[in-house]
């Protein structure tokens, strides 16, 4: 009997482990007791940083896209805006919610100028690949020379997690935004495929796919071959929590 109290507990605690884990991809179906059948949200969690972007479904128009760094201690989800579409003057602020977690699903909710936010996220997905991270640019090479940057307020991410992957290029001190673009992406055995579900710039650019190689070196991502308008690359991509320094 005593064992199996033991197995029982281990296993409640074990759930109670995986539940909590925000890392991966998710999409948001209820807001505000709404279901969303007209959008698409999609949210991924990795390295202690958050990203989403969000399209119409019915001609893939760019919605919003927003994200930051985050923290979730005992049911008080903390969030820090980095860059938000919807509203930039946000952005430097951070707001405090509560999560839940409901037939595992996760339930964000904050009261708001009076009036109650809910939202309902499933996760898609919590795969991990070699890239599976938050990166930074930090590097380019052209003619066979790199050169390379420091990431400050102005700069590029891209975050991979659960099959999906955002970047986005942001000044946070000047809340300007440059553009992002995501969607689902495969690597493996140095081959990096990346399928576009939204993109700010050119909503016709969704549904192509793009293939690249990649290689991890002593922990960056290089990442080569030929960019959307057909031009050659060779990026070099940092954990963002090494490459960005505040």
């Amino acid at each position: 009997m005593k064992a199996l109290l033991l197995f029982l507990s281990a296993i409640f605690f074990f759930g109670l482990a995986n539940a909590q884990n925000l890392d991966g991809a998710w999409k948001l179906t209820h807001q505000d007791g709404k279901e969303m059948n007209d959008m698409e949200y999609i949210k991924i969690y990795q390295d202690d940083y958050f990203a989403f972007g969000a399209k119409r479904i019915s001609d893939n128009h760019f919605v919003s896209a927003g994200g930051g760094s985050y923290n979730f201690t005992d049911g008080k989800y903390i969030e820090s805006l980095d860059f938000y579409t919807v509203d930039p003057s946000q952005i430097g602020t951070t707001n405090t919610y509560t999560l839940d977690w409901v037939n595992e699903k996760m339930v964000i909710s904050s009261e708001i100028n009076g009036k109650m936010l809910v939202e309902i996220w499933e996760k898609i997905s919590d795969a991990k690949d070699d890239l599976t991270r938050n990166w930074v640019i930090t590097g380019r090479k052209r003619n066979d020379e790199i050169s390379r940057s420091t990431p400050g307020a102005r700069r590029t991410v891209k975050i991979l997690s659960g099959g999906r992957f955002q970047w986005i290029a942001f000044n946070s001190e000047t809340k300007e935004f440059s553009g992002t673009g995501g969607g689902t992406y495969s690597a493996k055995d140095g081959k990096y495929v990346e399928n576009i579900t939204f993109f700010s710039r050119d909503d016709s650019r969704v549904g192509a796919s793009l293939d690249f190689n990649y290689k991890v070196i002593d922990g960056e991502w290089h990442h080569s071959g030929l960019s959307s308008k057909g031009d050659p690359i060779y990026e070099i991509w940092t954990p963002y929590a090494i490459g960005y320094k505040k």
